[in-house]
């Protein structure tokens, strides 16, 4: 009886195993099937070859069930840890501008931004509804690619679920992420004090006014696109020229007004804002008076609302607007003594109303 040589190179069931290992998993399925959430090969093949091959990094790379860091290579940029998750099930998935996946990406990196913090690692977890086409899921996937790469950042780890077909909106995407905040940075909505000055970087509203007229609800023919980005970078530029920046978030659902109202119940002072001063694209205004919205309201993904003493509003606002993502900033406030936890708007008429918080729904589900 002939005995088969154990070098791989002469072994003909060796040669076919080490084939195996070397060949590229690929998904041969045109749709997402109940498989691809099974556990099995079929979702083997389709976190590799759509998850792992397009966010490809050392850490990830070792297919663990959760992402291990140096600790100490992270004390060396920061004294503390910023930690965020967010959800984003935006219909439709692409629209004018942008599309969920850069959505996903870019909106959770703003999170840790406006802490102060450095954004390093995102996860990445999908519930994806039976039916959907691969095609489009690759799509997205390599738009957070994109997004993640622009940043700097690495998606580290992640998750995948298959839910039977109705149960789910297509597509749906969490985050979450982790960032490191420099020493001497503290930024919080308590820290607000009467005089400070309000500065958002640019114009409201194109969010929410794009995923409307991209739904085809409306027979408008606008160029409005959403202003989806990220701002990591805008941040560093503020806290370069004013370290004891008081306050910011990004204004996303809900928009500036939601933020304002926040901040001013939180700090327990009021604020006032000077509607001359905040910009608006026309298109977006001619939007919102056909449909009876108000833009303060409207959903952004890529604007923040930066809170700084008074004396420092100036610096700030140049060095906003050296920047690309803060070339249209603007003084549009201040915080004022009273009344606490209220935001009034004094309009281009001189006059004055309450800005209050959203109640219910101005838009269906954007973000």
């Amino acid at each position: 009886m002939d005995v088969l040589p154990t070098n791989s190179a002469q072994n003909p069931l060796f040669q076919k195993i080490e084939k195996i290992r070397r060949r590229q998993p690929k998904v041969r399925d045109t749709h997402i099937t109940l498989a691809h959430g099974s556990g099995g090969k079929a979702m083997r093949d389709l976190i590799d070859d759509i998850f792992v091959q397009s966010f490809d990094n050392p850490i990830l790379s070792q297919l663990e069930d959760q992402a291990s860091f140096n600790l100490a290579n992270l004390m060396q940029q920061g004294d503390r840890l910023a930690f965020t998750t967010d959800s984003y099930v935006v219909d439709p998935l692409f629209f004018p501008g942008s599309d969920i996946g850069e959505l996903a990406i870019n909106g959770t990196i703003n999170d840790l931004a406006v802490s102060g913090a450095k954004p390093l690692y995102l996860t990445c977890s999908v519930i994806l509804e039976e039916g959907l086409p691969i095609e489009t899921l690759r799509c997205v996937v390599t738009s957070m690619k994109a997004a993640a790469n622009q940043a700097g950042i690495q998606i580290v780890t992640g998750d995948t679920k298959v839910v039977h077909r109705g149960a789910a909106d297509k597509l749906f995407i969490n985050t979450a992420g982790i960032g490191i905040i420099p020493p001497g940075i503290e930024i919080s909505a308590h820290k607000i004090q009467p005089g400070d000055a309000i500065i958002i970087n640019g114009e409201l509203g194109n969010h929410g006014a794009a995923i409307l007229i991209a739904r085809g609800e409306l027979a408008l023919d606008t160029n409005i696109e959403s202003d989806c980005q990220p701002l990591h970078g805008l941040v560093e530029t503020i806290l370069n020229v004013c370290p004891e920046v008081h306050a910011m978030r990004d204004a996303t659902r809900g928009g500036l007004a939601t933020v304002l109202n926040e901040f001013a119940l939180s700090s327990d002072v009021g604020i006032r804002l000077y509607e001359q001063s905040i910009p608006v694209r026309e298109e977006v205004k001619g939007v919102c008076e056909l449909l009876g919205l108000d833009p303060l309201y409207l959903a952004n993904e890529g604007k923040l609302v930066v809170v700084v003493p008074k004396q420092k509003a100036e610096a700030v606002l140049a060095a906003m607007k050296s920047h690309p993502s803060g070339k249209d900033a603007a003084i549009i406030g201040e915080a004022i003594p009273s009344p606490s936890g209220v935001v009034l708007l004094k309009t281009i008429f001189n006059a004055e109303r309450i800005v209050d918080m959203l109640v219910g729904d101005q838009l269906p589900r954007i973000c």
